[in-house]
């Protein structure tokens, strides 16, 4: 990608157009709506549209800035050379940020299969695994869904890098669930940071270890060698994360925020701080997932933020690239609640076709329903559609997050009836569909 050009700075255009003609500072700002409803667009944007006539697109510029900084909130987070971070809350964040939170906090009306504890368990852990696959890749590993999956659902050893990275990633997101309700501090942060990086640096050494002032700084560039990004001096990194935890927990100085921005402001100020060799994308999405939980928005925990991200790689570097060249995270903010919309929407969507496909198959195992468990029903939905899957008490367990010996006893269960094949393979038991499984299932459905 191509780093966008900066703004025209704000103090030199004023100057020029009062030197001109200060007259004229008041024809540009009555030419500016007053700003709230108006698309918070960046100079990119601004540069190839048409502005109000009388108006050079800089003069443009200038009055959206002056309107903007009547709305700006200051927050408790500086850049490299000490100058505070600032957001503003236009009509269309005070939306998406209501609609946020009536989505993902409130006692809503949503899928039995997330509100239901025994089905829960089972899309929680797909939605950990579509996270820690997607957030992977968005970082370059090359593992396919399918490969991913089945290494995290038999719980085999990773092959390779790529697949160590995403076990990493899975296992850091079933941490950040566990320790919700923690504070954030510097401790827990270079924590999750070895979680995500464990067996994937050249420099090992460097898992869970802030940069120090005898490194070189590592910054962002471009695949071409593009510099995005120089992150502030690491001698300043302790006080600059302790600065962040504060913020993280609520405990700075500052005035109200809405939780799902502080939540994205994270998100932003760990790829800002970079306080890491490697590493801090994946650590910088997992820390907005604790916020969110910490927060109280408990159906995060089954959002999928990072499969929206890598469709569009270029847009969620530009947010950050807009955002810090303006030292404005409304930008950033924009797009992220976009994003998190989006991810809402799509869980919607998989759990309704998933009951769709729960119904379909419960009418073919109408016979007995005493006879099958939630879980046992979704062994038989997977057999079904896949004539080459294959069981273990290890992989249902991990699936279902259940314990080994309730795994197992599923299985046996659906063994028992002639639905599942048992065969020892090493030192395992594997059960796969049986070869007629639809017409025994039938045959059940007629013994009803």
């Amino acid at each position: 990608m191509k780093k966008p050009p900066s703004p025209p700075d704000f103090t030199d255009l004023f100057r020029k157009v009062m030197a001109n003609n200060p007259e004229k500072f008041s024809e540009i700002v009555k030419a500016v709506p007053s700003g709230p409803s108006e698309p918070y667009l960046p100079w990119d944007k601004i540069r190839f549209k048409t502005p109000p006539e009388g108006l050079t697109r800089e003069e443009w510029w200038l009055g959206m800035k002056f309107v903007r900084q009547q709305m700006q909130r200051k927050l408790p987070l500086v850049d490299k050379d000490g100058h505070h971070f600032t957001f503003a809350l236009p009509d269309v964040v005070l939306k998406s940020v209501e609609e946020i939170n009536r989505d993902t906090s409130g006692q809503i009306a949503i899928s039995e299969q997330v509100t239901n504890p025994v089905t829960r368990d089972r899309y929680l852990v797909n939605s950990l695994i579509e996270e820690a696959i997607n957030s992977s890749q968005l970082e370059g590993a090359a593992t396919t869904r399918n490969v991913a999956k089945e290494m995290i659902r038999t719980g085999r050893s990773p092959r390779d890098r790529d697949e160590r990275m995403i076990l990493n990633n899975y296992e850091a997101m079933r941490f950040i669930g566990e320790i919700r309700n923690e504070k954030l501090t510097p401790d827990l942060i270079r924590h999750i940071h070895k979680i995500v990086t464990k067996g994937t640096l050249s420099n090992p050494d460097a898992a869970g270890r802030f940069q120090s002032a005898d490194e070189v700084r590592i910054g962002v560039f471009t695949d071409t060698g593009l510099n995005l990004h120089e992150p502030p001096d690491a001698r300043d990194l302790p006080e600059r994360i302790e600065r962040l935890c504060a913020f993280a927990n609520g405990e700075a100085d500052e005035g109200y925020i809405p939780p799902v921005l502080r939540a994205i402001t994270l998100h932003f100020m760990i790829g800002y701080e970079h306080p890491f060799e490697d590493g801090n994308g994946r650590t910088a999405r997992a820390i907005f997932y604790w916020s969110m939980l910490n927060q109280d928005y408990w159906l995060t925990e089954f959002i999928v933020i990072s499969s929206i991200l890598k469709k569009a790689p270029s847009r969620y570097a530009r947010s950050y690239l807009y955002a810090e060249d303006e030292n404005d995270l409304t930008y950033f903010h924009l797009y992220q609640i976009e994003v998190f919309q989006r991810a809402i929407k799509q869980l919607h969507v998989y759990l309704a076709e998933k009951m769709s496909e729960l119904r379909r198959t419960q009418k073919s195992i109408a016979a007995a329903p005493s006879l099958f468990n939630p879980r046992q029903v979704a062994i038989l939905e997977h057999a079904l559609k896949s004539s080459n899957a294959s069981f273990t008490a290890k992989s249902h367990k991990i699936s279902h997050d259940i314990v080994y010996e309730t795994a197992r006893q599923d299985l046996m269960g659906l063994e028992s009836l002639g639905l599942l094949i048992k065969e020892r393979v090493g030192r395992e038991f594997v059960w796969s569909p049986a070869k007629d499984l639809s017409e025994r299932l039938r045959r059940l459905n007629e013994r009803k």
